[in-house]
């Protein structure tokens, strides 16, 4: 199989990672987000809505009987013993779809050179492991919550610290620029992935 360069986005809430990963397919890159994968989850795994229903009760669903999201952030977020169980629970199931879905995108006749992965808690899952290259994006913290409207999320205290994540990281921005910026930064990183992978 002719498998795909696999890069992971990593970075703090608010930090940009969802723009770079649009700029990365709008370069080229096969995208799939961790966010999509747990929406596709949530709507159509009944392994995962039975054990929601069975921690949290139905009050959990929307009208349309589906586990929802905004429902169940309001539980977890005030539980730390809560949310630890929810991350237990989608974290494999996560990891399982997108590591499917890159051996699908291997299986096509003319795969993509570069698939790109966003995995906000990369480097807290220990899931670095199963890719080629790590992007981390960062911002300061106060730009960050400007993004998200001045809401502060207790989420940061459990995150590892940006200034690790770009020690750690193969590519790392700052993302306190324009979006034009950061698509141009983008840009240059898929031409050193391609350089790269066909030495």
């Amino acid at each position: 199989m002719n498998r795909p360069l696999a890069v992971a986005i990593t970075g703090g809430i608010g930090a940009g990672k969802s723009t770079a990963l649009a700029s990365f397919r709008r370069h080229g890159a096969a995208t799939v987000s961790s966010d999509e994968i747990v929406h596709h989850l949530l709507r159509s795994d009944d392994v995962v809505k039975g054990a929601l229903v069975g921690r949290f009760g139905e009050e959990i669903l929307g009208a349309d009987g589906v586990p929802d999201r905004e429902r169940i952030a309001a539980v977890v977020f005030r539980d730390r013993e809560a949310l630890n169980w929810l991350e237990q629970l989608l974290h494999p199931l996560v990891s399982r779809e997108y590591l499917a879905w890159r051996d699908q995108l291997a299986e096509l006749p003319d795969p993509p050179r570069v698939s790109v992965t966003e995995v906000p808690l990369l480097y807290e899952v220990g899931a670095e492991s199963r890719f080629d290259k790590v992007v981390a994006i960062t911002a300061p913290r106060k730009l960050r919550e400007a993004r998200r409207g001045g809401r502060v999320d207790d989420r940061e205290a459990r995150l590892i610290p940006d200034h690790e994540k770009v020690k750690r990281a193969d590519f790392a921005y700052t993302n306190t620029g324009t979006p034009d910026e950061l698509d141009a930064w983008v840009e240059a990183v898929v031409a050193t992935l391609l350089e790269s992978d066909a030495e």
